[in-house]
């Protein structure tokens, strides 16, 4: 059995990885609990092959392990533009912290980046070759920079020291395990439209996402982890939805008494989200298989369950 060090592991990606990959490893969940939260792996604390540390990976730590997965960041711009120093000390001094314990024990290391790598973007789909159109001092730039470091420290430490890396750059996903105060997109509508809020649209709607439904995702970072792909590569659904055409998918599937208002859109917002995952179909042989109207009766049905 591998011994599999998940940081960020009690968060909604992380979490939701920890329950797939303990059927077969010794899996170690690392987390600062600041946006994680411990219901998310309540049921995995009693298998003997589980355990849970509370440390920040801005500290060093030392643990004997085969494979990293590195998730720990908010990945919400409500929550990381909240402390946006700790946002990039977690990206930046994170990353080198667990390169340099990859480094010791010669262990393989997947690094959770982001579409937000690409910026507001230029060109449309995104594909792994374009370099991002990024306001380094935008109130969005503490992440979105954060996570362009560290795609940089990984790649140098594959060239200076050989580490074994991985790089997966994540489009908006969602899930079980969402928080209720996300702050992203579907799961802000859905704990809207479930609490009969207005529902909250900045700007005018129009701007485009793309969802990929959690099982997806994990399925795609595991794929990435056992192959032998160093450069980045996207992971995400390329059906593209406006935001409007979202809250209302959302508002067909809820009764609610919730109305739609618009709001001012926030500086450096990206007005369109797509991946092209030619690369992952070809070389992961990795593609989204849940529709969003799928995605989202599964995600509506975890929501009702724990809504306050």
């Amino acid at each position: 059995m591998k011994t599999i060090l998940i940081t960020g592991g009690a968060g909604f990606i992380g979490s939701n990885l920890c329950k797939r990959l303990i059927k077969d490893n010794i899996v170690i969940c690392l987390d600062n609990l600041s946006t994680g939260d411990m219901t998310n792996i309540m049921p995995l604390l009693e298998n003997p092959n589980f355990k849970f540390i509370e440390h920040d990976i801005i500290n060093p730590i030392d643990i004997e392990i085969d494979e990293i997965y590195n998730l720990a960041c908010p990945a919400s711009p409500v929550h990381y533009q909240k402390d946006s120093l700790q946002t990039l000390k977690t990206c930046v001094f994170g990353i080198y912290n667990l390169l340099e314990l990859a480094k010791k024990y010669n262990a393989k290391i997947l690094q959770s980046s982001t579409s937000e790598v690409y910026g507001n973007p230029l060109i449309h789909p995104q594909n792994e070759d374009y370099f991002g159109n990024v306001n380094i001092n935008g109130p969005r730039s503490c992440y979105d920079e954060g996570k362009r470091c560290a795609e940089t420290f990984m790649s140098d430490y594959h060239k200076q020291y050989d580490v074994n890396i991985k790089i997966a750059r994540i489009f908006n996903t969602y899930g079980k395990n969402m928080r209720q105060d996300d702050g992203r997109v579907i799961s802000n509508f859905i704990v809207q439209a479930l609490s009969n809020k207005e529902i909250t649209i900045y700007g005018d709607g129009s701007q485009t996402r793309s969802y990929c439904y959690i099982d997806d995702l994990i399925d795609g970072l595991i794929k990435l982890m056992e192959s032998n792909i160093s450069t980045p590569i996207n992971l995400g659904n390329p059906f593209e939805y406006s935001i409007l055409k979202t809250a209302e998918i959302i508002m067909s599937k809820i009764e609610t008494k919730s109305q739609i208002v618009f709001k001012k859109l926030p500086q450096d917002d990206p007005i369109k989200r797509k991946p092209d995952i030619t690369k992952a179909k070809k070389e992961l042989i990795w593609e989204p298989k849940i529709s969003l109207n799928e995605g989202l009766d599964k995600t509506i049905a975890y929501f009702k369950e724990i809504i306050q």
